[in-house]
């Protein structure tokens, strides 16, 4: 049986394709438009299907649209359409001003924006814009699809296909399971159990409280796009003080049973006027990004521990935006009740086409075993070292072929060197995991400060370290196996002097740790980079610069590539080297700063 998954309701388009419980693909949207996050999450764009991940998907199982089996969309309408449910228009204001509604007359919640008929209309028709509105170029894999012939369609609750994400795919077969969000259909967060292949529904809090929100305006009032930049809040903490926690405090309630409420945030009144975008930063800055981070850690933390006393598990899985908040989620695993933590690598709303298509295939199967583990996220598009070299020879552009990648790179990197690395398939999620990575050492300290520029983006950003996964522990305090980068770490002090780059303001970093089972090439050249300098670390941040997401195609990541400062490309088994580089003219020196690691 196969299920094709799709996320497309807000932002972060998606499509995932399982086959009786394996997942053989998923990818989001952005990585083949180039338009970061796929669309901003309007009700204009809802009808904006992701046909490139789809055909994708498609392609990696050889087969077509009217192919599949059943179709699981992850937003259900229905419960938002109130009183509109048995009708076939819905009217759409000229002008939204003075249009907002109270509640409706069933009692369902307001359409608090004027334009929710034609966000529900776009996602109710869904199966037609996935038969009728697909791109030319793509029409291939999507001919003879009709809405007579097409796969069964199923609306899966938002919430639920967050949860399904983050449970069906972990290790656990028995867990608590926390979905932390901006907003689904009614609520902004959900608390499950999760047994097998089952899912268990224990609370839920209503929106518009909500963390993920909160989180999002003030993301907002910082000066950064919301519902896309809150990882610069969340690193622009680190640089702050608890000056505002008292207020922050004085506006969430929790009660015992996993509720909790947020009184309307009145911050331009409180702080004074919002930060421009691009305008400087300030120690208020600062402070209101820690503050507002450690009591979102507080919060999350409380709602744990009556989340472990409801269930008596042992492991928790998370999802939802919320989740990709790498510190929080230390602070969680480090302080928390449960004994064991795992988060979807995808936990943003690409997630939920994941999500939902395992929670249809284990439903429509009726099945309670597990045959699929996530040990990896390499579950995009992947390319052959010939499709490479044609490209590469198609181009016109000088390249060699390496004899040893592993050797010949660490060497490179060694001599200070900062290198775009493209390998295997592409990552799922938003973290670059080493298959589309720009890699550097760990060395000297100006390393992070020459990333930040080379990418064009704000000097207040950490650089994240990768680590061979057997020596995590001797580098990392507490750490574990951590494969997805989705938690912090304090460095260990008698390593910092070794790994001076990736030692954030506060003394964390968030790791990566890899083994030669989950990705075999990044393996080899931390190993071998180990032996030529004694440090089995290397900087690894996401392959894209300012603006752009993460590189998806051969064609993406060259023309990355000669549009940036960087060395080299390392694709495949290839490399093309810019002639020239100031790197080259520094790498003598660097060597030489840093010989006593060499030995």
């Amino acid at each position: 049986m196969i299920t094709l998954g799709i996320n497309a309701a807000f932002h972060d388009p998606a499509a995932a394709l399982v086959k009786d419980g394996v997942v053989l693909a998923a990818a989001e949207e952005e990585r083949f438009t180039h338009i970061k996050h796929g669309k901003r999450p309007v009700p204009f764009s809802t009808w904006e299907l992701p046909y490139n991940a789809i055909d994708f998907c498609l392609k990696t199982a050889g087969i077509t649209l009217h192919e599949v089996d059943h179709i699981a969309y992850s937003f259900d309408p229905h419960p938002l359409l109130g009183d509109h449910q048995d009708k076939l228009t819905v009217e759409i204001p000229l002008r939204p001003e003075g249009t907002r509604t109270s509640l409706n007359p069933n009692g369902g919640l307001a359409w608090e924006n004027p334009y929710a008929g034609m966000f529900l209309s776009a996602i109710l028709n869904a199966p037609g814009h996935l038969v009728d509105g697909v791109p030319l170029h793509l029409s291939k894999r999507f001919k003879g699809a009709t809405l007579d012939t097409l796969g069964q369609w199923h609306f899966v609750n938002h919430h639920l296909a967050h949860a399904a994400s983050a449970f069906l795919p972990s290790p656990y077969t028995k867990a608590a399971v926390l979905v932390l969000d901006g907003r689904g259909e009614q609520v902004s967060t959900s608390y499950w159990m999760g047994n097998g292949n089952q899912l268990e529904l224990l609370g839920e809090v209503a929106l518009p409280h909500s963390l993920g929100l909160l989180y999002e305006q003030m993301t907002s009032y910082l000066g950064f796009l919301h519902s896309s930049d809150e990882y610069k809040v969340m690193a622009l903490a680190s640089f702050g003080k608890p000056t505002y926690v008292d207020y922050f405090r004085s506006l969430i309630r929790i009660s015992e049973d996993g509720q909790y409420t947020i009184a309307p945030l009145k911050l331009e009144e409180t702080f004074g006027p919002a930060r421009d975008k691009g305008g400087p930063l300030e120690a208020i800055h600062f402070d209101i990004a820690h503050s507002v981070q450690t009591v979102l850690e507080e919060t999350v933390l409380q709602l744990i521990t009556w989340l472990h006393e409801k269930t008596g598990a042992e492991n928790l899985c998370m999802a939802g935006g919320v989740a990709l908040n790498c510190v929080m989620n230390a602070r969680l695993r480090d302080r928390g009740p449960f004994r064991n933590i795992w988060v979807q690598p995808a936990a943003g709303d690409a997630g939920t086409a994941l999500g939902a298509a395992m929670w249809v295939d284990a439903q429509q199967r009726n099945v309670n075993e597990r045959s699929y583990e996530m040990e990896h996220a390499y579950l995009g598009p992947k390319f052959a070292d010939d499709e490479i070299e044609r490209f590469l020879q198609w181009s016109k552009l000088p390249y060699k072929k390496l004899d040893n990648v592993a050797e010949e790179v660490a060497e490179y990197l060694a001599d200070g060197h900062i290198i775009g690395w493209f390998q295997q398939g592409m990552e799922f999620g938003p973290r670059a995991l080493g298959a589309r990575s720009i890699l550097a050492p760990p060395f000297p300290a100006e390393m992070q400060a020459k990333l930040n520029d080379l990418k064009d983006r704000e000097d207040f950003r950490p650089v994240a370290p990768v680590v061979m996964e057997e020596y995590a522990d001797t580098y990392f305090v507490n750490a574990r196996k951590s494969p997805f980068m989705l938690f912090v770490n304090d460095v260990r002090a008698e390593r910092k002097h070794e790994i001076p780059a990736v030692t954030h303001t506060d003394g964390t970093a968030r790791i990566q740790t890899v083994n030669a089972g989950q990705n075999p090439s990044y393996y080899g050249l931390l190993k071998a980079f180990r032996e030529k300098t004694g440090v089995p670390v290397l900087i690894n941040t996401s392959f894209n610069t300012q603006g752009e997401p993460v590189v998806c195609t051969p064609r993406d990541a060259v023309e990355s590539f000669w549009t940036s400062p960087l060395d080299a490309l390392v694709i495949g088994s290839f490399m093309l080297e810019k002639t020239g580089s100031s790197w080259s003219r520094q790498s003598e020196a660097v060597s030489k700063e840093f010989q006593p690691l060499f030995s």
